[in-house]
């Protein structure tokens, strides 16, 4: 039973994902985990989720403790089952330090198969100026009464996508089109986010909330999974407390690829999250 049927909210570093991304060091650099199917889609593990773990071991790996800049190479399919971790630190200084990072699991014949690395630059959030110049405004979602997540629908096929009872969507109605067989056309995925159990959010809960919605090649008129090739994520602020809203618009599909940009804001706000992903979409 996922945490969000408990009545009692969850704190940070006290929580399903924070158990869940959770790493344990083997020996300097390398570090084991669980990969869990609660942060599945199918039978594959959420890219957020993967990146969120890694983040988690270049925290210890690093002498700074928060991602500023994460980009990561996603190879092969990840399952649910033990993995792997090894890090590098590849240079440290006084505000930024940057490191590298693998996740490995083993194939049916033992083989050690790579399944995504990323290369992430660290410093520490709280040292930032407040001077904020921006052209960028919060993203217009009507209230969360007024939009609807997953639970207002019909019920999936069991197993089909265990990361929905985690999260908390509410997805906002124009961006809906697909899930009533009348697509857009216009690539726009837009909802509130947090974590069911009511955790709070952090720098590695962003990692996350990145790559958490719905495909916006749905709003395309496209169905199916839709991998992510590559995602680079950039951390502006450690979010406020509350529910943040997420915005993602793809612009470009040509050759079988799209593009995902991926606004997250908080309750001040605050653009607090930044991604790009390159994916891979099934025309027929």
């Amino acid at each position: 039973m996922p945490e969000a049927a408990s009545a009692t909210r969850a704190t940070i570093g006290d929580s399903e994902f924070d158990r869940d991304t959770a790493v344990t060091r083997r020996a300097p650099g390398v570090y084991d985990i669980d990969l869990s199917a609660g942060w599945t889609i199918i039978s594959a593990v959420n890219g957020g989720y993967l990146l969120a773990i890694l983040g988690r071991a270049l925290a210890d790996a690093l002498p700074h403790a928060d991602p500023f800049t994460i980009s990561a190479h996603y190879l092969t399919a990840s399952q649910p089952g033990p993995a792997v971790i090894r890090t590098d630190v590849v240079r440290t200084g006084r505000t930024l330090s940057t490191g590298q990072a693998s996740l490995f699991q083993y194939d049916e014949e033992g083989k050690e198969v790579e399944r995504i690395r990323v290369l992430a630059s660290y410093g520490d959030l709280g040292s930032l100026p407040d001077d904020v110049r921006t052209t960028a405004k919060p993203p217009a979602i009507p209230p969360m009464d007024q939009c609807f997540g997953p639970e207002d629908g019909p019920a999936p096929v069991e197993g089909s996508s265990a990361i929905t009872d985690r999260l908390m969507l509410k997805l906002d109605p124009s961006t809906l089109g697909w899930a009533l067989g009348a697509p857009s056309g216009k690539g726009e995925m837009r909802s509130w986010f947090g974590l069911a159990d009511g955790r709070d959010a952090d720098p590695f809960s962003l990692l996350l909330a990145v790559d958490a919605l719905p495909p916006t090649a749905f709003e395309i008129g496209l169905k199916g999974w839709v991998p992510t090739v590559e995602l680079t994520v950039h951390i502006r602020c450690r979010p406020a407390p509350g529910p943040l809203r997420v915005s993602i618009s793809t612009r470009n599909l040509a050759g079988g690829f799209l593009e995902e940009d991926a606004e997250v804001w908080d309750s001040d706000d605050r653009l607090v999250a930044q991604s790009r992903q390159l994916a891979r979409v099934r025309l027929s």
